[in-house]
């Protein structure tokens, strides 16, 4: 991957380049952005530029061994380590090495989610095991085959539990011209003792117009659709993608409709819509309860008076004002939080059934009884 195929994030890539240039590349960086900001995607194009036979001033060439080989992820000197869905304990990142590498040529901005359907995932959690930290160790032990450096590219390293301790010595002393680039989500779930032995690399989430351009120019998408998908997206291209390939007007209808049913307290038709929802899969969930955080925090800068900066198409936007006409701001702000709390649920493999109806009930609680849920923090 080049530097000139990712959206955005252009100071990011100067930084980057800068450490080549400079000849200061840390053995040891920490590339921290939210899902769908690219930082994978730097990741892999920062390698692949360390690793170029004819780099140039701002990019990789693309075109020598390194580069081609890098194209197809099969460099000799670069590895990637992940979190897997372990059936076995001598299970490791190469076991699933093949799906990775469909993954990541499909999809750049791949996400946990999108990864967890390359594999038979189940219920099964994800973890990076001690098995895979001792391959770490053995594969990092070796001096570079072809390139200059050897890289491992660690992504969401917040899935290593205590057996990362095992990676400090090789992170702190490792081999010359070995370069560890961890890619994370979010810094609080990382081991204190690999975070402090770390660069930080900070990547931002993508800018409004830098979705909307990518989405225009890249994918053909209408300037009004892509507009709106850029702004309900915040910053996420993998949720931006992800709303283009839902239908969006079905998810409007399906929520608005069980707003209403909610606001009415109408038990048995809750109950047949809950059924619908619980059927669906979960990706489906999820993406509905986006739509619905969302579509909530339009309604609330209707309720703020802030109705010119709402991107909805202009039916769903009417339909906003009239729900807008049934709640205050506090209930807005509940009902986000409510949602909020569902979509981390769906993702930990809820029973979507006992979650959708209880979310249905903290709904009509808020909407019809005008009871605001307790130990909510707004």
């Amino acid at each position: 991957m080049q530097f000139k195929e990712i959206v955005g994030q252009q100071a990011i890539k100067q930084r980057l380049l800068n450490t080549v240039h400079e000849n200061r590349v840390s053995h040891a960086q920490l590339f921290l952005g939210p899902e769908g900001s690219g930082s994978l995607a730097l990741a892999v194009a920062y390698a692949q530029y360390l690793s170029c036979e004819d780099r140039s001033a701002d990019d990789s060439c693309g075109a020598c061994s390194s580069c081609r080989k890098y194209e197809k992820l099969v460099h000799p000197d670069l590895h990637f380590s992940y979190p897997f869905f372990a059936s076995d304990k001598n299970d490791t990142a190469l076991s699933f090495i093949e799906q990775w590498r469909e993954a990541l040529l499909n999809n750049p901005y791949l996400s946990l989610d999108v990864w967890r359907g390359y594999l038979e995932a189940e219920n099964k959690q994800a973890n990076i095991n001690i098995a895979e930290c001792h391959q770490i160790i053995k594969k990092l032990s070796l001096k570079p085959f072809e390139s200059v450096y050897k890289i491992l590219i660690l992504w969401l390293p917040e899935y290593l539990d205590k057996e990362g301790n095992t990676l400090l010595k090789i992170i702190e002393e490792p081999q010359p011209n070995t370069v560890f680039l961890l890619v994370a989500q979010n810094q609080d779930q990382i081991l204190n003792t690999i975070l402090s032995r770390t660069q930080l690399v900070k990547v931002p989430g993508l800018s409004f117009d830098d979705i909307r351009r990518y989405l225009v120019e890249e994918k053909g998408v209408p300037a009004q659709t892509a507009e709106e998908t850029a702004y309900l997206s915040n910053g996420n291209l993998t949720e931006a993608m992800a709303m283009l390939q839902q239908d969006s007007n079905n998810f409007h209808n399906q929520f608005v409709d069980w707003l209403r049913k909610c606001y009415s307290n109408k038990g048995l038709e809750l109950m047949k819509l809950v059924d619908v929802m619980a059927k669906a899969g979960r990706e489906p969930q999820k993406n509905f309860i986006r739509y619905g955080i969302s579509y909530i925090r339009e309604c609330c800068l209707i309720l703020s008076d802030a109705a010119d900066l709402v991107h909805l198409p202009a039916a769903e936007k009417e339909t906003a004002k009239k729900m807008a006409a049934v709640m205050d701001l506090d209930m807005a702000l509940h009902i986000s939080q409510v949602l909020e709390k569902a979509h981390y649920a769906v993702e930990r493999n809820a029973n979507p059934k006992i979650l959708f109806l209880d979310v249905s009930l903290q709904i009509v609680k808020i909407l019809h009884f005008k009871i605001l849920p307790k130990g909510i923090n707004i």
